[in-house]
């Protein structure tokens, strides 16, 4: 995998905050609050226990809480309730324009394979064009609502041209499986288990059309008066992805009772993932500002959004 460099040099930092900031210089807060929903680094985190080692330095403990998708998630900490969580790349966009707490942590690497537009195994559907006039379900403000947008675009079809149905991802399981929805823009571990379980098959992924990154946030405010816990919270993340790139079968066998989904359906989602975490680049707020404007333009957002407003500086 990639950001081998970046992911030491990381590490490295987070040990060395770590050392300089026990006990003699302890955290602002007594217990960091993280979102987590039921796929991803921050479940095995939860699993493993390895943030809470990583605090118990500083005195800090765990709370943890979990979401059905990131746009919930980062409600809950524009409101107040969590400190930090981790999200796909449209939920954050929303979330800024609805207030200036938001601040990006880190990201890891592009993973356009986990994500897609599906459609079931009996489907007369052979493209994206047919999509006219069809109904997709997604769940509002999530990745895969970025995703729907440019494939649409990708072979000139309006967004207006098709019918949308938000759904989260269990209910619109059920409206896939038993014929309310004509597709369903996903992401795993759901692709994989609809792949798996029902032989959902994917009309386009996420190749080619956008990258699909994974990224951590966290409150302006928890953030700034916190960075120890920042720094541990990045050197977690890190000894977890280099666990799962070492051992995707025990990543999937310890993530299935954790989610419900089976581990093989979790093995095929694990090994379409890209692993790493670093600091934004100037790429990657590109990127993101291009979900934003594309956002806005589809009078999807309030108000404007400057990305770059809401990335976390390194610490020298």
């Amino acid at each position: 995998m990639t950001h081998i460099s970046r992911r030491a040099a990381l590490a490295g930092a987070a040990g060395l905050a770590l050392s300089m900031n026990a006990r003699a210089s302890l955290a602002a807060n007594s217990v960091v609050r993280v979102g987590y929903q039921k796929y991803g680094t921050l479940v095995l985190l939860k699993g493993k226990g390895i943030l809470e080692k990583k605090l118990e330095p500083l005195g800090v403990a765990v709370k943890w809480s979990e979401f059905a998708a990131g746009p919930q998630m980062l409600e809950a900490l524009n409101a107040g309730a969590i400190d930090i969580g981790q999200t796909g790349e449209a939920p954050p966009i929303f979330a800024q324009a609805a207030s200036d707490n938001l601040l990006y942590l880190a990201n890891e690497p592009a993973s356009p394979g986990g994500e897609a537009i599906i459609i079931p195994n009996n489907s007369a559907l052979k493209s994206v064009e047919e999509l006219r006039g069809k109904t997709v379900g997604l769940n509002k403000g999530s990745n895969v609502h970025f995703l729907l947008v440019k494939a649409l675009e990708k072979h000139g079809i309006a967004y207006s041209e098709i019918k949308t149905a938000f759904l989260p991802p269990a209910d619109a399981r059920a409206a896939f499986e038993r014929g309310a929805i004509d597709a369903w823009a996903i992401w795993d571990p759901f692709f994989a288990a609809a792949e798996v379980s029902i032989g959902a098959r994917p009309l386009t992924t996420a190749e080619g059309i956008v990258p699909n990154y994974q990224f951590y946030l966290g409150s302006r405010k928890f953030a700034d008066a916190n960075p120890a816990i920042i720094e541990a919270l990045i050197g977690a993340i890190d000894e977890t992805n280099r666990w799962v790139e070492k051992d995707t079968t025990a990543a999937a066998e310890t993530l299935a009772p954790l989610t419900g989904i089976p581990a093989p359906a979790l093995t095929v989602a694990l090994k379409r993932q890209n692993f790493g975490v670093a600091p934004l680049t100037e790429k990657v707020v590109a990127d993101q500002q291009l979900i934003a404007d594309t956002f806005l333009k589809l009078g999807l957002l309030p108000k404007p959004v400057n990305v770059a407003e809401a990335v976390r500086k390194p610490r020298a």
